[in-house]
């Protein structure tokens, strides 16, 4: 009974990836009122490690939906070594490594540090609340993009989107959230801030994935086929749940402003932090 439990919860899981992953609303705040409901019989090592490793779903989601841009597809045109190898692709990748160094050095050195002093309601509802806010003032303020295209995206704008998206190792902010937010502060439009911040996340997850996947062997952990039958399932889910997730945002964002997840944000920060006062003051 439990092993049918435990994949219905990883399904559950991984719809709750698919969704927040890529909507600026966090998904450490949802995991931890997920965490409230779906109890795995689980080790604490193996959930640690879960957490994280299940994003491998919704990175090939982007994979998947942007190979032509991501890659070096045939453009149909050209011959021999050209006709597989395309500087736009080259130079896209280029922002997005840049982009993505300030976070991979600083969750190399304070990956430990951050899950054992940060990872807790009341840090995460704090930042779920205060970016709910920075959505909606930002929202607020004339603006006119000056960058709507990818291909327009300079490496100025990549390294400040970089350094927007080490805020996000704090949980609670939304690694989506924190980047599409210094996306729209240096000019690009909602759409080309959006569609960046799926691409940066295929490097920083799979390192974060990676790291944590190698941190659970370190330490001796050992896989049981519930808990694989579980990380597979929910990866799965995270995968489709994503594709439909990614679709969503792009059609949202060309008609309509991030201002409804800067309200949904707020409220459930006040969710989060009316659950952590009530298993304090009244359950304790």
């Amino acid at each position: 009974m439990d092993f049918f439990l435990n994949l219905l919860r990883s399904v559950a899981y991984g719809i709750i990836e698919g969704v927040t992953e890529w909507l600026p609303i966090s998904s450490t705040g949802h995991m931890i009122l997920a965490e409230q409901v779906l109890k795995f019989s689980f080790s604490a090592e193996f959930m640690e490690m879960f957490r994280v490793v299940i994003q491998l779903g919704a990175i090939l989601a982007v994979v998947v939906l942007y190979f032509k841009k991501l890659f070096c597809a045939d453009n149909g045109r050209d011959s021999g070594f050209s006709r597989h190898f395309r500087w736009p692709v080259v130079r896209l990748w280029c922002k997005i490594i840049v982009a993505c160094v300030p976070a991979a050095v600083l969750g190399l050195l304070l990956d430990d540090w951050l899950d054992a002093h940060l990872y807790n309601s009341i840090t995460v509802a704090l930042m779920l609340i205060i970016y709910g806010i920075a959505f909606i003032l930002i929202e607020r303020r004339p603006r006119v993009p000056t960058t709507t295209k990818l291909s327009r995206i300079t490496y100025k704008q990549a390294l400040i989107v970089g350094a927007w998206q080490v805020l996000a190792l704090i949980p609670g902010t939304s690694r989506s959230g924190s980047t599409i937010i210094g996306g729209l502060l240096c000019g690009m439009s909602r759409p080309a801030a959006s569609q960046f911040t799926f691409f940066l996340a295929i490097p920083v997850m799979a390192g974060a994935s990676g790291l944590k996947l190698v941190k659970f062997l370190a330490k001796g952990g050992v896989f049981t086929l519930a808990e694989i039958s579980a990380l597979l399932v929910g990866c799965i889910v995270a995968f489709v749940v994503s594709m439909l997730a990614i679709r969503f945002l792009m059609n949202y964002v060309k008609k309509h402003t991030f201002t409804a997840f800067g309200w949904y944000r707020i409220a459930l920060g006040i969710v989060v932090l009316g659950i952590w006062a009530l298993q304090t003051f009244v359950l304790a």
